[in-house]
C-alpha cells in the first residue's frame, strides 16, 4: 500500500470513528445521547489506536499534519517502515490526511442521517465535526491546543524510543499503537475541556470543511474565525515537542 493511501485509509477511520462518537453522544435520538465527556474521550482513544493499527506498517501512521511536521523537523522517520523520509513528502502526507479526513466526517454523516434534522441545536451538530472552545479565549485557546500536542508529540516519540518497547522482538509493533491510543485518551481526560483537544489539524480543518459543504439540516455556521487556533496550535505545539524531545533525550 502507498504511505499516501494508507494515511487517507488511517485518517478517515480515525475521523469516522472519532467524529462519530462525537455524534453518537451530541445528536438527539441516539442510543449514545448525552454519555457525557468520558465516553467521547475514550471513543476518540480507541479510534486513534485501531487507525494506528490498520496503517502503522504503511505509513507510520502519523495521521495528523502536526505530527508529520513534527518528525520531519527532527529529521525523525526511521522508525517507520517507510524508510527515506524526504521534506518532498510532507505534502503528499498532509493531502493525504486532509482528504481522509473530510471523507471520515463524510461518512459521519452518512451513519447518523436521520439523527441531523431530529437535533435542534446547531452547536451539538457542529461538534460532531470539528471543535470549539468551552471559552472563547484566543490566547488561552491558542495555549491549551499547543500544550496538548506538545504533549502528543513527546509521547509519540517517547513510544517509539526503542528502549521502551523492545525493538526485533514483535512487541513494538503489537503494542505501540495500543500506547498512543492511551495517551489520546489521557491528554482528552485531561487537558481536553477547554477546546475540545484538536491536536490535530486534519481532524479538525477536513471535517470543518465537510460541515461547511454538506446539506445538514439545521446545521448553522462552521465556525470559521476560531478554525485557524486547532490548526496552528497543534503545528506549533508539535513542533516544540518534537524540538524538545530531541533536545532533552537526542533521537539516535
Amino acid at each position: 500500500m502507498s504511505p499516501y493511501v494508507a494515511e487517507f485509509v488511517g485518517t478517515m477511520i480515525l475521523v469516522l470513528l472519532g467524529n462519530g462518537v462525537c455524534a453518537n453522544v451530541n445528536l438527539t435520538k441516539t442510543l449514545g445521547n448525552d454519555s457525557g465527556w468520558i465516553v467521547i474521550a475514550t471513543g476518540w482513544g480507541l479510534a486513534v489506536a485501531f487507525a494506528v493499527y490498520l496503517v502503522n506498517a504503511h505509513s507510520g501512521a502519523h495521521l495528523n499534519p502536526a505530527v508529520t511536521i513534527g518528525l520531519a523537523v527532527i529529521g525523525e522517520f526511521a522508525w517507520t517502515e517507510v524508510g527515506g523520509y524526504v521534506w518532498t513528502e510532507i505534502g503528499g502526507y498532509i493531502a493525504a490526511q486532509m482528504v481522509g479526513a473530510i471523507a471520515g466526517a463524510t461518512l459521519v454523516w452518512l451513519t447518523y442521517l436521520p439523527h441531523w434534522k431530529a437535533t435542534e441545536n446547531p452547536g451539538n451538530i457542529r461538534g460532531c465535526f470539528c471543535t470549539a472552545p468551552a471559552i472563547p479565549h484566543t490566547v488561552g485557546n491558542l495555549i491549551t491546543e499547543i500544550i496538548g500536542t506538545f504533549v502528543l508529540m513527546l509521547g509519540v516519540l517517547a513510544i517509539l524510543t526503542p528502549e521502551n518497547l523492545v525493538p526485533n522482538t514483535g512487541f513494538d509493533k503489537g503494542f505501540a499503537p495500543a500506547l498512543v491510543g492511551l495517551m489520546v485518551w489521557s491528554i482528552g481526560l485531561s487537558i481536553g475541556g477547554p477546546t475540545g483537544y484538536a491536536i490535530n489539524p486534519a481532524r479538525d480543518l477536513g471535517p470543518r470543511i465537510a460541515h461547511a459543504i454538506l446539506p445538514i439540516a439545521g446545521k448553522g455556521d462552521s465556525g470559521w474565525n476560531y478554525s485557524w487556533i486547532p490548526v496552528a496550535g497543534p503545528i506549533i505545539g508539535g513542533v516544540i515537542g518534537a524540538l524538545f524531545y530531541q533536545a532533552v533525550w537526542p533521537v539516535s
